[in-house]
């Protein structure tokens, strides 16, 4: 038999299948025993452990083994995700039958139960509820609405968003105030009470968020020209003739210690993408290397991101503390901006205990915007589950920003992989229909998007004029797709346009 045969002989197969199961549950376990899970409740044990399963399984390049597998009519552990070592298990038996039915010697039957092969799925769908509340009767993804004070001119629209789709709601606590909070709050409650359908409450911590504070002028910035960025803008008005056109003022010290010549600067989501000349004292300048033809001015309150710059930053801002005693309270979920470390989520709860509040009864979000905390993402998993309830958010406007576009449509995929493994609910956020939401016409790029949401546990959609239109289009999108896919899993609804 020629060696390519030998090699892809059932036989040959098992041995290959048998060696990696043993790889991953060896790799697995040295994985469990640094995290130190004495003490976790053995439901969070079991799902942190098939994370290290996953983990240990995806550090390897599998596709050949998975062409194989597929040849055989077996399972290619495409959708290992939620039951890592089932499906190994799974695998192994149908290759032992395999091998007895071409004589070869039985191996042990290591064919999993039904009930562990279904263990995972089960698990995210009890914690997605756990967290957003209960599933539509069309659809298993939950829709998550960004509020503002518009809301309050007419409570009735909360009424008719949630009989749209809406079943949760966001407000950023880096804008109003807690009388404005407090009264959207109510009226949340109110129409989650009139429709019948219940509505929980995110309300997320602002955190270090980068913003320019002031600029001194609305020269339109172009390709080439050099802008300043201090702490502070200069005390006396700058010549006509200066180099500078543009001065902004950025008040948070440790990005100058950090900045270095050739650093990338992006603003605004993108509109603008600089890099780092020289950095002075507290203050450096920058020359555009990307923008709009027509230029970009800048402005003051929008964003500032230093991609690949490691800014040791308090994610807990003196704001953030003092309106914490709010919504300790009054939140069902709390989001957590700028999440990085374990100890980041170890000082919220610590925070949040000094409340009087029990961690399992207060789900924390952590929103992953950074390089880092893509980087420490398995960490943050383990701290977060060890404490209580927890979910993700995918924040894709400042991570696309940290990592590039292109990069970022290969992580958000790896995020919804990982978070699957830990059975750990996903908000799919940033820009969700955003042409249909503020303008009320959706792109086709835009209608995409949204079906690939579909694969996450909850879609966030951003405040706009037409917010109840993006709503209703939003939650047929999302009920469309679930008879074709399951997170990676096709499903094989019966097509009707051909009959």
């Amino acid at each position: 038999m020629p060696s390519t045969a030998v090699k892809n002989h059932p036989t040959a197969l098992l041995e290959r299948v048998r060696n990696l199961y043993h790889r991953v549950l060896e790799d697995s376990e040295k994985r469990t025993e640094g995290w130190n899970l004495d003490g976790v409740r053995p439901e969070v044990g079991e799902r942190l452990t098939n994370l290290a399963d996953y983990l240990a399984l995806r550090g390897q390049d599998l596709r050949e083994l998975q062409t194989e597998l597929s040849k055989w009519g077996l399972s290619s552990l495409g959708r290992a995700e939620g039951r890592v070592r089932s499906n190994l298990e799974g695998v192994l038996g149908a290759l032992e039958a395999l091998c007895q039915l071409e004589r070869s010697v039985p191996m042990p039957n290591l064919v999993p139960s039904l009930e562990n092969s279904l263990v995972g799925p089960l698990r995210l769908n009890a914690e997605a509820q756990r967290l957003f509340g209960p599933a539509r009767a069309e659809r298993d993804v939950r829709i998550l609405v960004t509020l503002s004070p518009e809301h309050l001119k007419k409570p009735e629209t909360l009424e008719r968003l949630l009989e749209a789709g809406m079943d949760c709601v966001r407000i950023n606590c880096a804008h109003d105030t807690p009388k404005v909070w407090n009264a959207l709050i109510k009226a949340v409650r109110k129409a989650a009470l009139e429709v019948n359908h219940p509505c929980a409450v995110l309300m997320d911590l602002s955190g270090p968020k980068l913003r320019l504070e002031a600029v001194s002028s609305d020269h339109r910035l172009k390709v080439g020209d050099l802008f300043h960025l201090g702490l502070e803008l200069p005390k006396h008005e700058q010549p006509k003739h200066t180099r500078h056109s543009v001065w902004a003022s950025l008040p948070i010290p440790e990005v100058f210690a950090a900045l270095e010549r050739g650093q990338q600067v992006a603003y605004d989501d993108g509109r603008l993408y600089a890099v780092v000349d020289e950095v002075g004292e507290n203050s450096a300048e920058l020359r555009v290397t990307h923008t709009l033809t027509k230029g970009t001015r800048l402005r003051p309150e929008k964003g500032v991101n230093f991609p690949g710059l490691e800014l040791k930053l308090d994610p807990l801002t003196p704001a953030d503390l003092e309106v914490l005693d709010f919504v300790a309270v009054h939140a069902d979920l709390i989001g957590y901006s700028f999440v990085q470390r374990k100890s980041d989520l170890e000082r919220l709860h610590t925070e949040l205990e000094r409340r009087g509040v029990n961690p399992v009864n207060k789900p924390i979000i952590a929103k992953i915007e950074t390089a880092r905390a893509v980087q420490n993402l398995p960490e943050l998993l383990v701290s977060g589950l060890s404490r209580g309830p927890f979910g993700v958010m995918i924040a894709r406007g400042d991570l696309a920003l940290e990592l590039g576009f292109p990069r970022l449509a290969e992580m958000q995929e790896e995020l919804l992989w990982m978070c699957e493994a830990a059975s750990v609910p996903i908000i799919w956020a940033t820009g969700v229909l955003e042409g249909l939401v503020k303008n009320g016409l959706p792109s086709r790029g835009e209608m995409t998007d949204a079906a690939m949401s579909a694969r996450a546990e909850c879609v966030m959609l951003n405040k706009g004029a037409h917010q109840l239109e993006g709503v209703a289009v939003l939650s047929d999108v999302l009920s469309r797709m679930q008879g074709h896919q399951h997170k990676k899993e096709p499903q094989m609804r019966a097509l009707s346009s051909w009959t």
